[in-house]
């Protein structure tokens, strides 16, 4: 049976589990009787060794013979029963009092305790409250918890930072979904006015039919791209915080050339001047990991440096094994010219659907927010600056792969598959 099936446990409240509560008394109630219950013991012990100290303390005392008579209001009365009577008699005394101060220091201890304990757990009430009135849209509130810098503080700064990644997650949802309605919106327009035009005219012939046709063509395509963009993203972004399933060497110095390959006629175009930089001889950049992914990153920076070059620009890619590291690593830097960036905006860029406002071309605006899901996936940095003179440079830096499968790959020529 699966586990939806099962039915709830004998005894177990049914429903989901944020709706179960648990019975019993709450933390201050539970830390007033633990703190009134040590108290309670340490007073009844004292009490103990009072009552016993007593009636040592009367046995010590120098007395008669216990046969000795002794006159007692005209009766005369044994020496050891006199010294007996005076034993018990203190030693009742001394219970019915301590009794008495033992109720008394045990209901001050309640006391005490339970106004303490209230008050050492109001910030814990406070973090109750405030987790309460949450919801996706208040989750500015903050505790912002004054006081001494204890761990009951320190649970409170925790959880307003768990807040701030929350709403910074939830901000970057929103404006994603935002971006990537507004850009689907865009070539359903362009579907839904060309019909319209189209069937507006009466006088429409095949000419104008195969025109249509094209855009049609061309705006389902540029939908199908966006698509692919998000559910690549979405699933990079899923793997950034666990291991990548692959664990097939890839050489990005080959995989350059592939994308390179690729684009050549745009290059053409564009008369771009390309220079590839291979590593020292011997030493292939070779990493490990989902081949196509990482062929992905490869040809997301070289198309977005090739489509928001400029006319006669230039393209430099560099794939090299960095050897002056502990830990080998490989790097692979993506540089071209372009319009001038402001070096604050750049760290932009790599968010989904953010384009340079003085970037030429067109895109989805996917391609570096991919690269950098893709990247972390993979244990590796992502950075970019600005070209001086206009462009933009990115830099990826990823673990290399073990000398054993660079070797091979090297050998063998692999290449990443297309």
């Amino acid at each position: 049976m699966r586990r939806a099936d099962r039915a709830p446990e004998e005894g177990r409240p049914a429903g989901p589990p944020f709706a179960r509560r648990r019975r019993g008394p709450g933390l201050r109630i539970r830390l007033t009787l633990l703190a009134t219950g040590l108290v309670a013991a340490v007073s009844a012990l004292l009490l103990w060794l009072g009552w016993m100290l007593v009636g040592e303390v009367a046995a010590s005392l120098p007395t008669l013979a216990p046969q000795t008579p002794v006159l007692v209001d005209g009766v005369s009365v044994p020496a050891g029963e006199i010294a007996a009577a005076l034993g018990h008699s203190a030693r009742t005394e001394v219970l019915q009092v301590g009794t008495v101060a033992f109720a008394l220091v045990v209901v001050a201890a309640a006391m005490v305790s339970w106004v303490l304990t209230g008050h050492v757990l109001r910030p814990v009430h406070e973090v109750t409250a405030t987790a309460r009135h949450l919801s996706a849209e208040s989750l500015d509130e903050r505790i912002d918890l004054e006081g001494p810098r204890d761990e009951v503080a320190e649970l409170a700064d925790t959880f307003d930072a768990m807040l701030d990644r929350l709403q910074a997650a939830f901000d970057a949802q929103r404006r994603f979904v935002a971006n990537a309605s507004h850009e689907l919106r865009t070539p359903l327009a362009v579907l839904r006015t060309e019909i319209d035009v189209t069937l507006a005219d009466p006088d429409a012939d095949v000419a104008e039919l195969r025109r249509m046709a094209g855009v049609l063509r061309d705006a389902t395509r540029r939908a199908e791209g966006l698509v692919e963009g998000l559910l690549l993203l979405a699933r990079t972004e899923a793997a950034e915080h666990r291991a990548v399933g692959g664990d097939e060497p890839v050489d990005l110095d080959l995989a350059a050339h592939g994308a390179l390959d690729a684009v050549r006629a745009e290059v053409e175009a564009r008369r771009l001047r390309i220079e590839v930089s291979p590593g020292p001889a011997g030493e292939a950049a070779v990493v490990v990991g989902d081949a196509a992914l990482l062929e992905r990153v490869v040809g997301n920076l070289v198309e977005n440096a090739v489509r928001h070059n400029v006319e006669g620009g230039w393209l430099a890619v560099t794939a090299r094994r960095l050897a002056d590291d502990d830990v080998p690593r490989v790097e692979l830097v993506v540089a071209s010219s372009g319009p001038e960036l402001d070096p604050e905006r750049v760290p932009d860029l790599f968010e989904p659907f953010r384009r340079g406002a003085d970037r030429v071309g067109s895109g989805s605006g996917l391609g570096l927010s991919i690269v950098r899901a893709v990247v972390r996936s993979h244990g590796g940095t992502v950075d970019a600056e600005p070209v001086p003179g206009g462009g933009l440079s990115v830099r990826v830096v990823l673990p290399a792969a073990p000398e054993s499968q660079a070797s091979g790959s090297l050998n063998n020529g692999a290449t990443v598959p297309t």
